[in-house]
């Protein structure tokens, strides 16, 4: 009922902390080296636990202290029943002090840690210190806890949390031995939220949990977060949908449905789904980013990387995504990436977001009718000439590409190294058939210093359309050895 629902949002996430090295998931290699320097009795004075939100690392700061302090311990296992245990677990151990590094990250308050150092633990066997955030100390108070660090009281250990090591310096770092905490796996999160799910009663569909775990990108934390309030939302029985409906997100059929719209340049269908998905009340800046995160998964197939996990959708609609990224092609699916993040970036503390996404997604599906500048550089390398349609262009040269023009000045600086192969752009030859007027243009070598003039003749050779697109270049260079850039 609605005392079980608040009563288990104000305990859940302490409630399922991790209490065993076996509990922090996806940190297997750090686990086991911390028992085995509890077991071995080779602990260091002071450790550097880094790396994302919510991956384990106050936990496993908890867990190490219990370690060193439980009189119970086996084997570098605590036993997290006796008193001691259950303190350090509650986070209030008088020999085990947790800091809050951003809140106090003055000088003043490592002057204070430095004066107590010195005091003897009051029942366990060692005083331990957990700062969280560290990074956030200031430099003054990272040079009052460096003598600290050079000569430790042999009863003392010190255990930093960062999420920003670079942040750390390099002295303090170097007196540190240093664990570096990864973003857990979609899998392992789902297998850790369906016991929870589990041991809470509640019937949650997997599809449910995976949303989850995706959601949650890597963080433990974040994904127990998020299932408490899901299960608040959901009651005693959660589906995908019900995932869908709390954080406004689109099911996996849709995402598919809309990139195919895409794909079949349909953009009536492509503005009516769009608009379908936000009256069933799919979040516009949350679907943009689950097309980003689809477009990706789509370049991952297109590259070949079969193994690397999908992060837009459940893995079971591979098939349709490798049936899209052929259609597509590679060349299209990093423009169509491109365009989303510009898209979102553009999107963001804007009035108008709609259109700008409705934008963005038109341009998607006109991928295909752009042209193809391979062909015009091609001519040029090879010489070809232009026909009178070009010549026309010449002599009424469009504002724009003039403007491109002398923006490019002298904008091309790459060289061509050792010997280069030199192209000549020509004028019509006279074996052309006399009855085509023809405007002559200037010869052109193809070399480094030539870039804005060759770059103004691609400018006339393409449609006004696609000039208008690319015509804001600022700058073009040679790649080896006949490549235009």
């Amino acid at each position: 009922g609605n005392d079980r629902t608040v009563f288990m949002s104000e305990v859940f996430y302490r409630k399922w902390r991790p209490r065993r090295l076996d509990q922090v998931v996806g940190q297997e290699s750090v686990a086991r080296t911390i028992r085995n320097a509890v077991s071995q009795d080779r602990v260091a004075h002071a450790y550097l636990f880094t790396g994302a939100r919510g991956v384990g690392k106050t936990s496993m700061a908890r867990i190490l202290a219990k370690a060193l302090n439980c009189p119970e311990v086996k084997d570098g296992i605590p036993c997290n029943t006796c008193e001691i245990c259950s303190g350090i677990s509650a986070g209030n151990d008088v020999d085990v002090l947790e800091i809050d590094g951003a809140s106090n990250r003055g000088i003043d308050d490592i002057r204070l840690l430095r004066s107590n150092v010195n005091v003897m633990s009051m029942r366990s066997e060692f005083k331990i210190y957990i700062i969280d955030e560290v990074h956030m100390l200031t430099k003054e108070a990272f040079n009052a806890l460096l003598k600290t660090l050079e000569e430790p009281p042999p009863n003392v250990k010190f255990v930093f949390c960062t999420t920003e090591p670079n942040k750390v310096p390099e002295t303090i770092l170097s007196r540190c031995q240093r664990f570096d905490f990864s973003t857990i796996a979609t899998a392992n999160i789902v297998g850790r939220l369906s016991q929870i799910a589990e041991a809470e009663q509640v019937d949650v569909a997997p599809a449910a949990l995976e949303l989850v775990a995706r959601r949650a990108a890597g963080s433990m934390r974040d994904s127990q977060s998020l299932l408490d309030q899901l299960l608040a939302f959901g009651g005693e029985q959660v589906t995908a949908d019900d995932v869908h409906h709390l954080f406004g997100t689109a099911a996996d059929e849709r995402l598919v449905s809309l990139v195919d719209a895409m794909i079949g340049r349909r953009r009536d269908s492509l503005l009516t789904q769009l608009d379908a998905a936000l009256v069933e009340g799919v979040q516009l800046d949350e679907l943009i980013n689950q097309l980003i995160h689809f477009v990706r998964d789509l370049m991952v197939i297109a590259a070949g990387a079969n193994s690397v996990t999908l992060m837009g959708v459940a893995d079971e609609t591979r098939p349709q995504l490798e049936r899209q990224a052929k259609e597509w092609g590679l060349a299209t699916i990093l423009a169509a990436l491109q365009i989303l993040a510009e898209t979102k970036s553009r999107m963001f503390r804007a009035s108008h977001s709609r259109a700008l996404a409705e934008l963005g997604l038109i341009r998607i599906a006109m991928l295909a009718e752009l042209d193809d500048l391979r062909e015009a550089i091609e001519e040029l390398r090879s010489g070809r000439g232009m026909g009178a349609e070009h010549g026309e262009r010449v002599a009424a040269a469009p504002a724009g590409a003039t403007q491109a023009t002398k923006r490019m000045g002298a904008a091309g600086t790459s060289t061509v190294p050792g010997t280069q192969k030199k192209t000549i752009v020509d004028s019509p030859t006279a074996a052309d058939p006399p009855s085509t007027p023809k405007i002559s243009l200037p010869k052109i070598e193809f070399r480094a210093g030539n870039e804005s003039q060759l770059w103004a003749q691609v400018l006339l050779r393409i449609s006004d359309a696609i000039r208008t697109q690319i015509q804001v270049i600022s700058s073009v260079a040679i790649s080896w050895p006949t490549r235009l850039d």
